[in-house]
């Protein structure tokens, strides 16, 4: 899918679902990390991004490029394979966002940033989601959400974008925890408990929805089965499943 409709979907108010992990969910399927090189294994990476259109996302996140320095030159190489869409992900810092949003708009790429939360719901650097908030809104990205965090910190840091931004914002929180040199995988949030939690991000005004490290198709199924993509109306008028009847999901 093309960003264009996307973007449209945004201003209508409607609700995303993101893919989930990539990289903890090739380690489930019994690879290691030094294992994991798109080029010599691309069967494997491209059959986990299959198995999340399958299970219903509505966009696919890209293995990210964290090149810092070289925002521009990773990005200008995205747009030149036709990328139309970046996610800035993992963010944490201002500093950080502005020289990343800075690099999308001069290459002509609409942007959305995802940050890392501490527990009260701030940047990792000590500034507030707020400030962030401020920060960007010249530059314009269209989204802004926070990622790479257990559920509870990036509630709190939805939280804290809520109350900042009226624009788009969205999450897509970590499930386990990195036990060096590998993640440690945890059954705290299976499927069910997950899609529990995300009733309460849509409560606080998220439309976009996904999963970051140790999420995996099954937690997007399960947010595409049981929460509800195109949702009309500003975020006010969100609508969980505890006051609303069944809704057809739109998750293609």
């Amino acid at each position: 899918m093309s960003y264009g409709p996307i973007r449209e979907r945004l201003r209508r108010g409607e609700v995303l679902i993101l893919d989930g992990a990539i990289g903890t969910e090739i380690l489930r399927r019994d690879l290691t990390w030094a294992d994991h090189q798109v080029l010599s294994r691309p069967t494997v990476v491209r059959a986990i991004h299959e198995d999340y259109v399958k299970a219903g996302a509505d966009d696919l996140a890209p293995t990210p490029a964290q090149a810092r320095p070289e925002y521009r030159e990773t990005i200008g190489a995205l747009a030149k394979a036709g990328c139309d869409l970046v996610l800035i992900e993992t963010v944490n810092s201002i500093a950080e966002a502005q020289v990343a949003v800075e690099a999308a708009n001069e290459i002509g790429l609409p942007c959305w940033v995802s940050f890392v939360p501490d527990e009260h719901g701030n940047l990792f650097s000590g500034e507030s989601m707020a400030e962030a908030s401020r920060t960007l809104a010249s530059l314009g990205p269209d989204a802004l959400l926070v990622n790479c965090a257990p559920p509870e910190d990036a509630r709190a840091g939805l939280r804290e974008l809520a109350a900042a931004r009226s624009g788009p914002i969205g999450i897509y929180p970590h499930i386990g925890r990195f036990d060096p040199p590998e993640w440690r995988f945890t059954d705290e949030y299976p499927p069910a408990r997950y899609v529990e939690e995300a009733r309460g991000w849509l409560g606080l005004g998220a439309q976009i929805l996904g999963g970051c490290c140790g999420t995996t198709p099954a937690h997007i199924a399960a947010l595409c089965r049981d929460l509800w993509s195109g949702v009309p109306g500003p975020r006010s008028e969100l609508s969980t499943p505890s006051d609303s009847g069944p809704r057809t999901p739109d998750c293609s």
